[in-house]
Parts: structure tokens; C-alpha cells; sequence
């Protein structure tokens, strides 16, 4: 670390934005394979559009690292006047983390503006990747200052922030269980079944168990968790923050699953049409295991906001009324991540209030529902 330091700054930077256009370059040949454009061939999909996006990328890389590692721009005033210092282990941890969840966005966007999809090959390791990223280097999560007046540590974005930990979920029996049954939920919601009530409920049940006994997908996700069972039993029995971070990361997954399940739901049924894809639900579990759960209701606010100014001037301009939304997803979580210090700075006296957050939470399903209303009636009224 202290070599990497001692390099110049226009160098690492230098160094950054070729390692940004390589892995830029890296996802668009990806996404345009996930495309299902197999009437071209491989030389062919890698060579398209790769130039601006490996270009781009490493513009983003370079200037997210300048924000974050130079300017210390994800770290509140308080969190940088600390006398025992920033620790740079933790900034390049947090850096790296982040390029790695911008490229799965970049990645998941693209492929969701071309097909109207996105594919779990691309949410569902990415999951796992901030799983194990909170596990083996907690200090990855989101920043946080514990401690006032300017005295105090950096450290990371846990479940009970700005609170303390719950002592409920600490490595414990109750806290085993808690993660086992909120990695098991993902893992449920993965399978490839589908229920046809039609026919009551037990003829139901019977053609989605023998959906699921002959989709070789059920084998596959069925190793997934036990495998996930025995990582989280591993590091239940290490403790300490490793603990602290996959709880945190798990919370994540599941508070950002919840939320937009919730709106795919109600909203679904009150417009008459869905209203949010399953992969934007397995989108935001992917997004929730890097931030955290904290960060769930802002991406969740501002989502919609991009997404109807952005619609509306989709159908004016193309007359175009089909709108992806996981796009608006991966900008809004993005620019949670760039602006944390000033949304934190914000946010934090209300999150330390009890029972306001779950609130917030109900009204932000609200308020999404009846932005996609009133994006409908727009549409609507345009059209006419």
C-alpha cells in the first residue's frame, strides 16, 4: 500500500483509466453476448462500441478514484477532522468495491435498454461478489463516522447505523438463523417456478414442484445455498466484523429486494400490468449487498424521479412507452455512492430515529406506485 502511495498521482490515475477501458471494454462484449445476438460472431460482437465504452470507463474509473481515495469525497466533514486519521487500506477497499458494482450496473443497463431484461448471470454472482466483499473486507462497505465533536473512528456502514450493532444479530444462534433464512429467501426467489392457481391451490403446488424437480436450474440453486449456508456458518463461528459485514450486506439484499417486490406487487395489481420485472427485483438484492440497507430508500426515492422525467422525455422525443427501469436503479444507486458524505450528512438524524425509517419505506413504495400512475396518465394523455 505505502508503494502504491508513493507512485504519482497522475500515474495511478494514468494507470486507472487503462485498467477502466480494458474492464469497460470487457463489458460491452459481455452485454452485447448476453444481447442474444447470436447471429454474430464473436470478433463481431466484441468490436462494437467498445472504443466509447472502454473510453468512458476509464474516464469514470480514474475520477471515481480522484473523488474517493484523493479527495476523500465519500467521507463526511466530521470522518475527515478525526485526529486518528483516514486509513488507506480502507479507501482503495471501498474504491475497488465500487468499480466492481458500477461495471455490473453498467453491465446489467445496457443489456436492459437493448431487451428489456436483465439476465440473473449478471445480478446473481454479482450478489454473491458483495456478499464476500463484506465478509473478507467489511471495511468495503459504505463509510461511517462513529463518534462527535471529532472524536471518533471511521468505520463502515453496519445493520444498527448510526446506531450500534443489534446485539439480535451479533454471532449468535438467533443472528445464525436470521442470515441463513434472508440468504435462503434470495436463493428461494432464483427458482425457476411458476404458480397456476387456476386449477386450486394443491393442483397448483403439484405442477410447480414438478416445474422444479425437472429444471436442471433447481440443482444448480439448490448447491447455491448450501454452499452459501456453509460460508455463512464459517464466518458466524470467525465473528467480529466479518460477521458485522456479511449481516449488514444480507440486510441489504433483502430490504432492497422487498421494496421493489412490494411496488412488482401492488403495483401490478393497481395498474393492471406489471409493474417492475423480477430482474429489477434481483437488481436491487445485488445493489443492497454493496451499500447496504441504509442506502435502500435513497435509490429507491430517486429512481423514480429519474425514471419519469427521463420516460417522459423518451415519449415526447421517440414515442417510445416502454420504459426500463433498471437503469434508473443503477443511476440513482451510483449517485447515491458519489454523494454519500452530503446525503449521509442528511440522512443520518433520521435514520437514528426508531420507527421512522420503516415508515419512509411504506411511503416510498407509495410514492413509486403513483409516480408509474402518473406516468401512465402522461403517456396517456400524449398519445390522445
Amino acid at each position: 500500500m505505502n508503494d502504491l502511495l508513493a507512485t504519482p498521482l497522475p500515474l495511478r490515475l494514468l494507470l486507472l483509466f487503462v485498467i477502466g477501458a480494458l474492464a469497460g471494454a470487457i463489458t460491452e462484449c459481455i452485454a452485447e453476448r448476453l444481447r442474444l445476438e447470436r447471429s454474430m460472431s464473436p470478433a463481431a460482437v466484441c468490436h462494437r462500441r467498445t472504443l466509447w465504452a472502454g473510453a468512458l470507463t476509464g474516464l469514470a474509473v480514474a475520477a471515481l478514484y480522484w473523488w474517493e481515495v484523493e479527495r476523500l469525497g465519500l467521507l463526511t466533514t466530521a470522518a475527515v477532522a478525526a485526529p486518528n486519521g483516514i486509513d488507506p487500506w480502507a479507501l482503495h477497499a471501498q474504491f475497488a468495491a465500487h468499480v466492481l458494482l458500477f461495471l455490473l450496473m453498467l453491465m446489467a443497463s445496457l443489456v436492459d435498454i437493448a431487451e428489456r431484461t436483465i439476465p440473473d448471470a449478471i445480478t446473481v454472482p454479482g450478489t454473491l461478489a458483495g456478499l464476500a466483499l463484506a465478509a473478507l473486507f467489511p471495511i468495503s462497505l459504505l463509510p461511517f463516522f462513529q463518534g462527535a465533536g471529532g472524536v471518533g473512528a471511521v468505520t463502515f456502514l453496519t445493520v444498527g447505523s448510526p446506531g450500534s450493532f443489534p446485539v439480535s444479530l451479533g454471532p449468535h444462534p438467533v443472528g445464525l438463523a436470521v442470515a441463513i433464512l434472508l440468504y435462503g429467501g434470495w436463493c428461494f426467489a432464483l427458482l425457476p417456478y411458476r404458480w397456476r392457481g387456476r386449477h386450486g391451490a394443491r393442483r397448483g403446488m403439484q405442477l410447480a414442484l414438478a416445474r422444479l424437480a425437472r429444471d436442471p436450474m433447481t440443482r444448480i440453486i439448490a448447491g447455491l445455498a448450501v454452499l452459501g449456508a456453509a460460508a455463512i456458518i464459517a464466518v458466524w463461528f470467525y465473528g467480529g466484523d466479518h460477521w458485522a459485514g456479511l449481516m449488514s450486506a444480507l440486510v441489504g439484499l433483502a430490504v432492497g429486494a422487498a421494496m421493489i417486490w412490494a411496488v412488482r406487487l401492488i403495483g401490478g395489481w393497481s395498474m393492471g400490468r406489471e409493474a417492475m420485472g423480477f430482474g429489477d427485483v434481483i437488481l436491487m438484492a445485488m445493489i443492497g449487498s454493496f451499500l447496504g440497507w441504509q442506502a435502500m430508500p435513497i435509490v429507491f426515492f430517486l429512481a423514480p424521479v429519474f425514471g419519469l422525467v427521463i420516460g417522459v422525455i423518451q415519449w415526447i422525443r421517440y414515442r417510445d412507452n416502454v420504459l426500463p427501469y433498471g437503469p434508473f436503479l443503477c443511476l440513482a444507486s451510483a449517485g447515491v455512492v458519489v454523494c454519500w458524505a452530503w446525503i449521509w450528512s442528511i440522512a443520518e438524524p433520521y435514520f437514528a430515529l426508531s420507527g421512522l425509517v420503516p415508515t419512509v419505506m411504506v411511503l416510498c413504495v407509495g410514492l413509486l406506485i403513483l409516480l408509474l400512475g402518473l406516468l401512465k396518465f402522461v403517456r396517456g394523455g400524449l398519445r390522445n
